[in-house]
């Protein structure tokens, strides 16, 4: 912790915030399911697919910090077959945003994502992987400089990871409460579902 007393570890420590909000907390897949889900399901509705969809994405951050991604880069069968599994499950995902039924028309036996869908939507994103290893790889210090401990960008990171999926949840619950009434809640499924498969056609053609 002696390195804070250094300005240059601040200044490095506030661009590792700024870059991962920018980067890591823009729409993509998984951010723009989690607002679909809190605008379709509501907020606790949502509340566990958003933690599956947090842990995934904490868990492709260790997979790159420790390096496993650059073992997977040597694997060139299994990144297809990982991208067309997460477009398979973000359709599906995209199917059931867009046919859910108005909030106040919901029974208590309406199926809800779940937690492992949103882990596995998380682990199968390509925007995550391309998005934290900018990120990580842009919080090395040059030459000479203060560096920030590997488990220090990791915890920052981490806490990153959490603030940005619960206000895109947020964002999304807030629209529940016009999900009441037939066609609001048709209109806006049906724009957050098209949205959710733009955004991924992006992810992996852009």
């Amino acid at each position: 912790m002696a390195a804070f007393s250094d300005p240059e570890a601040w200044r490095q420590l506030l661009a590792l915030v700024l870059a991962s909000a920018v980067v890591m907390g823009s729409p993509g897949p998984a951010t723009i399911s989690v607002t679909a889900i809190g605008a379709a399901f509501g907020l606790r509705g949502s509340l566990r697919y958003t933690s599956g969809v947090i842990l995934g994405t904490i868990a492709v951050l260790l997979v790159v910090a420790t390096g496993v991604m650059a073992v997977l880069a040597s694997a060139p069968k299994l990144t297809p077959l990982l991208v067309a599994a997460s477009a398979a499950y973000i359709l599906y995902l995209a199917f059931k945003i867009a046919t859910a039924p108005p909030l106040a028309a919901r029974s208590a036996e309406t199926a809800r994502p779940t937690w492992l869908g949103g882990f596995l939507l998380a682990v199968a994103n390509p925007k995550a992987y391309v998005a934290i290893a900018a990120v990580f790889a842009g919080s090395t210090s040059k030459q000479g400089a203060v560096e920030l401990g590997l488990w220090l960008k990791l915890a920052v990171l981490a806490a990153m990871i959490v603030v940005i999926h619960v206000l895109w949840l947020l964002v999304g619950a807030a629209f529940a409460r016009f999900l009441r009434r037939p066609l609001a809640s048709r209109i806006i499924n049906l724009v957050f579902a098209a949205t959710l498969v733009l955004t991924t056609a992006l992810a992996v053609f852009g």
